[in-house]
């Protein structure tokens, strides 16, 4: 009797529905329909479509993705996926899991067309970046497109060391946008450089080439220097670090020094910037201190199969090619000196626009030019 009541209360709606035609409009399997909550538990969900269907969400489809529908109560209005049509009780089948999965598509693109910023919680890490759950969508943050301060700067770019940094952000959040978002295939790619960037801008706008800046450094890499000023954050590229050749920016730096640089290039968020521009050109006048033809003591800094580094003064380095090293061909460089002795060269060769000086130990006992010593003996016999 309590169902045929339930029946005669529908009639009035029913034959509404069969008046417009409407009633044999079945929802297909993938519609998303809306209804009310007829009942709950923690094993289904029964919904009332139209005051004719009746839906029912189970199993994993009604808590997998979300626990947005944990606690929900009589007469709320909900929206779910259809994915049958009858069930065995007659009933339309539903998921809240692909209904929540296309409204948290759908709010990626909206992301995604608005570049507003959205937290990622990281889930995982590999060795190309980090998995990102952004809602109820995991997505990939590659580790080109992490900021600054949290770029694995890993000498030499050891991929297992990037892992072992990366590893560290799981289980943390970050703000990010969405850069690539595509629902069919699944892909969703955010950056969290592109929020800093966004940051940086009003800040940025403030400097210009040529500006003077005292900042920290923050990371050394075999390529340069990293420098933090204002919010911001710089790069001294090696060759810009000293007018003398360095191997490594550790040899002239530490990380938490305070250091003067001048901004020589700004490209997009990109600062470029150099610490050897703000201390004069030792070779401009290097005419004052050295001559070619003259002798002097040097200190090997680094033998290379080709020659010798060489320092003269903390400014001033020069190069002994293999060539000018010995008379006779060189079967060892390594026998000759290795890095730290202290010898004696004569210079054979200065340019000061390129910054480069060349030695010769070879050149020290090498007889002089005969005219030369023509003129050395009229000049004594003067």
């Amino acid at each position: 009797m309590a169902d045929q009541g339930l029946v005669n209360a529908k009639a009035p709606e029913l034959a509404k529905l069969l008046e417009e035609g409407s009633y044999l409009n079945i929802p297909q399997v993938g519609d998303v329909v809306k209804g009310k909550v007829i009942s709950a538990s923690r094993r289904e969900v029964k919904v009332d479509l139209n005051g004719v269907l009746t839906g029912v969400v189970r199993g994993r489809e009604l808590f997998a993705e979300s626990s947005d529908y944990a606690n929900l109560g009589k007469d709320e209005q909900v929206e779910a996926t259809v994915i049958d049509q009858e069930n065995e009780n007659g009933e339309i089948e539903l998921s809240f899991r692909f209904a929540g999965q296309k409204k948290a598509w759908e709010e990626l693109k909206r992301l995604f067309a608005s570049g507003e910023a959205v937290e990622g919680r990281i889930m995982e890490a590999n060795k190309g970046g980090l998995l990102v759950k952004v809602g109820h969508v995991t997505g990939f943050l590659p580790v080109s497109q992490l900021s600054p301060e949290h770029y694995p700067r890993v000498a030499g770019g050891d991929k297992n060391k990037i892992l072992e940094k990366l590893k560290t952000y799981v289980g943390t959040a970050l703000d990010v946008k969405v850069i690539d978002v595509n629902e069919a295939d699944e892909k969703l790619i955010v950056s969290e450089k592109a929020v800093w960037e966004e940051k940086q801008k009003s800040v940025l706008a403030k400097y210009k080439v040529g500006d003077r800046v005292t900042g920290e450094v923050t990371a050394l890499a075999d390529f340069g220097a990293f420098v933090r000023f204002d919010a911001l954050e710089g790069l001294v590229h090696i060759s810009e670090i000293a007018w003398q050749r360095i191997d490594h920016p550790r040899d002239v730096l530490k990380v938490g020094a305070l250091v003067e640089a001048e901004v020589i290039g700004i490209e997009g968020s990109k600062i470029f910037l150099s610490m050897k521009k703000l201390i004069e050109d030792p070779w401009k006048n290097i005419s004052a201190k050295y001559k070619v033809g003259d002798t002097v003591e040097g200190t090997v800094l680094k033998v290379n199969p080709f020659g010798f580094f060489v320092e003269l003064d903390p400014e001033i380095h020069g190069l002994a090619h293999i060539s000018e090293l010995s008379a006779t061909p060189v079967a060892d460089i390594n026998a000759i000196a290795k890095a730290g002795d202290k010898m004696d060269f004569k210079i054979v060769s200065i340019e000061p626009a390129e910054h480069r000086l060349g030695l010769s130990v070879k050149a020290l006992t090498a007889p002089e030019p005969e005219a030369k010593t023509e003129a050395k003996a009229e000049a004594a016999a003067e």
